[in-house]
């Protein structure tokens, strides 16, 4: 099991980062474009600028209302994945995720609140 005070290792910080890309490649097709993790006690927060879908280009002109719509189930859906899979692979005690995406600028903040 992954100590919280050993999650501020950089090689524990690289091993999130690669459940976050792998989950964004898994949902989008591709990782992101720049990703930074930081630890500050039992939350961990990481910073992504995801790259522009040419789907979501699309349904910007055409549906506005549908891609936000889609924006938010998707943003959900990662939630989800990526709370399963930190669970999962680091054994990590996870008390709540949060992430706010702001589509016009691709950035996303992600913040995983440890238990404990």
């Amino acid at each position: 099991m992954t100590r919280l005070n050993s999650l501020d290792s950089n090689e524990t910080k690289k091993k999130m980062c690669q459940i976050y890309n792998e989950i964004s490649k898994e949902l989008f097709g591709f990782g992101t474009t720049l990703l930074r993790v930081s630890i500050d006690q039992n939350i961990v927060t990481f910073y992504a600028k995801h790259r522009r879908s040419p789907r979501s280009d699309a349904l910007e002109g055409e549906a506005p209302g549908l891609k936000l719509e889609v924006d938010f189930r998707m943003s959900l859906l990662y939630k989800k994945k990526f709370r399963e899979k930190l669970e999962e692979l680091m054994d990590l005690p996870i008390e709540a995720v949060l992430r706010d995406y702001d589509s016009p600028t691709q950035y996303a903040i992600t913040n995983v609140i440890l238990a404990g």
